[in-house]
């Protein structure tokens, strides 16, 4: 690694204290007033997510195995995945920890990552050691999918330090095949998201990459004392794009496929078709710095245009602290739109949303005018998801927060010093429908008025009964488990677009489904939010509509497809080849 020089971070201490008191006290804007109302309401109901982490029988704690030395890679962990490992129809839960100090050499001992499988009973059990998955290394995020073909899904781990590749048997264990499979890849990987960006049916991997990481190198907070360091004290590197070769190998293209070109200090990644071309692109948030919007070129290579789609900046043409990263269609216009969780403390930043415009007309920053701006400047976003956590046919917006560099105290704080100077609470905000949203916290219930560093958020419907439930990763405390039991705004519909000549769920697939006057489109994704996997199946929440007109299936390859379905309420596999041309 190259030397960094010693740097000495500082902020003005009254606009961080400003920012913090502002923020805290009144949500940041003066028109919260309604949301406010609507807390105050909703302290007086139920909450809308229900904590069931010890009642599942989810022990998972991490630790960072910090030593005092603040070791940067202890702040920016640890990842999360709901996934169906074992092909039983319910979701299974895997957590990355932090296996030994980064003084320490020793990589053989507790703790570990943690693989917990869902009982018939909803109780989740720990069959780390049977299955092999344990892994030792230093672990950041995680990508699922099936990169074989066989039919069950495959696993890969970032780590700071060697990542890993995981193979399913199939009978409950894995194989580590990371050398077998020609996967080199060191450093400090943060997030992966699984595509097949030469639409050749064989899924291939995106790995963001964070900094030239120098332990020697030490960093102050704005009233000189030590603290952790960020990424501009140290240089960028480029990303990794991986090709599967269909054998069971992978080969480094990045340099060739032009990701090479660029150096960023990387987090979240997202891959999904954003210019309409039937070619999946790949959006990627750096911390600090311009985010990359590479565009495929035809499965050839890819071209960085985040510029002049208008992604690469915020409004005012400044570069973010860019964390986690999700791509819905929040305006219904039936088109993807873009949000990103930023630094708040000590940078002042907002979360930014950037609304698509159509096609390759690019997106605009539209953050103010959806409410979604100064509400979040106090707060430090991670992990982050877009769903309709009420059923009412739009997409709902939730934001985990924790701070990485020392602040005050927040009231609530549930984890121990030192820690406790980085816990924030996180946020949920409420779309009316048009594409503006209203935050809600207290009637959110715990998962946003408990103050932790949360990092990884994953989502999935873990108890089948068609809304989405949330899991998400804490720094140095307790993995969250939280079932929504938000009342009902509508019925239902969870649909997995399944291609039969690949034997495994389509990536990369979007689904709309028409209803009366309506149509609600989702995407298929192989990684989003922050260091974070999520069900690979598409929700969709259907208001009152109870008969569904069609669906439509536009396959990763372009290819369109009909369904006639009809029926609401229910699990549904949609498989190519059975359904008809689109009308």
């Amino acid at each position: 690694m190259r030397a960094a020089l010693e740097i000495v971070e500082s902020q003005c201490a009254g606009l961080c204290i400003l920012v913090v008191v502002v923020g805290f006290a009144t949500g940041c804007r003066k028109d919260d007033a309604d949301d406010v109302q609507a807390m105050d309401a909703g302290s007086r109901t139920a909450p809308w997510f229900v904590d069931i982490t010890a009642e599942a029988g989810l022990d998972f704690v991490q630790e960072t195995g910090a030593t005092g030395e603040l070791h940067m890679p202890e702040v920016i962990g640890a990842g999360a995945a709901l996934w169906d490992f074992d092909n039983d129809g319910d979701l299974d839960i895997y957590l990355t920890n932090a296996a030994f100090g980064l003084g320490s050499a020793d990589r053989n001992g507790e703790p570990r990552n943690r693989l917990y499988r869902q009982e018939p009973d909803g109780r989740f059990v720990d069959v780390t050691a049977s299955s092999g998955l344990g892994d030792t290394g230093y672990g950041m995020g995680v990508a699922v999918g099936d990169i074989n073909n066989d039919g069950h899904l495959d696993i890969y781990l970032c780590n700071y330090g060697p990542d890993r590749l995981y193979r399913n048997r199939g009978d409950g264990t894995f194989e580590d095949i990371t050398v077998a499979a020609g996967i080199d890849v060191n450093g400090w990987s943060c997030s992966a998201s699984l595509f097949d960006y030469d639409r050749d049916g064989f899924l291939d991997l995106y790995v963001t990459q964070y900094v030239e990481y120098d332990a020697a190198t030490k960093c102050s907070d704005f009233a000189g004392r030590r603290d952790y360091c960020g990424p501009n004290s140290f240089y960028g590197v480029p990303d990794v794009l991986l090709r599967n070769n269909g054998d069971g190998t992978f080969t480094d293209v990045s340099e060739e496929a032009g990701i090479a070109s660029i150096a960023a200090p990387g987090l979240g990644v997202i891959c999904a078709d954003l210019n309409g071309d039937d070619w999946p692109d790949v959006y990627v948030a750096n911390d600090g710095k311009a985010n990359q919007l590479w565009i495929n070129q035809g499965g050839r290579g890819f071209l960085d245009e985040a510029v002049m789609m208008g992604v690469a900046l915020n409004g005012q043409g400044m570069g973010e602290a860019g964390m986690g990263v999700v791509v819905a269609d929040f305006d219904g216009d039936a088109d993807f739109d873009l949000f990103i969780s930023h630094l708040g403390v000590p940078r002042a930043e907002t979360n930014t949303f950037y609304r698509n415009l159509g096609g390759t007309t690019g997106f605009e920053d539209a953050t103010a005018e959806c409410g979604l701006g100064a509400s979040s400047v106090a707060y430090t976003g991670f992990g982050t998801a877009g769903f309709d956590a009420d059923l009412d046919g739009d997409v709902d917006l939730f934001v985990a927060n924790g701070a990485v560099m020392r602040r005050p105290v927040l009231p609530g704080s549930e984890v121990a010093p030192p820690w406790d100077r980085y816990a924030e609470p996180n946020l949920f905000y409420l779309n009316d429908g048009t594409g503006r949203f209203e935050l809600q916290v207290v009637s959110a219930g715990p998962v946003c008025t408990r103050v932790e560093i949360t990092r990884a958020l994953a989502t999935g419907d873990i108890d089948s009964d068609g809304d989405v439930d949330l899991l998400m990763s804490n720094i140095q405390g307790p993995a969250r488990l939280y079932r929504n039991e938000m009342p009902r705004q509508g019925h239902w519909l969870i649909v997995r677009a399944l291609d039969p000549r690949l034997r495994r769920d389509a990536i990369g697939a979007s689904v709309t489904v028409h209803l009366e006057g309506r149509q609600i489109l989702r995407m298929i994704t192989g990684g989003s939010s922050y260091l974070s996997s999520s069900d690979l199946r598409a929700h969709f929440g259907l208001g009152r509509a109870n008969k569904i007109n069609r669906i439509v299936v536009r396959w990763p390859d372009g290819l369109r497809e009909e369904f006639q379905v009809g029926e609401v309420d229910r699990i549904l596999e949609l498989v190519r080849g059975t359904g008809g041309p689109e009308s």
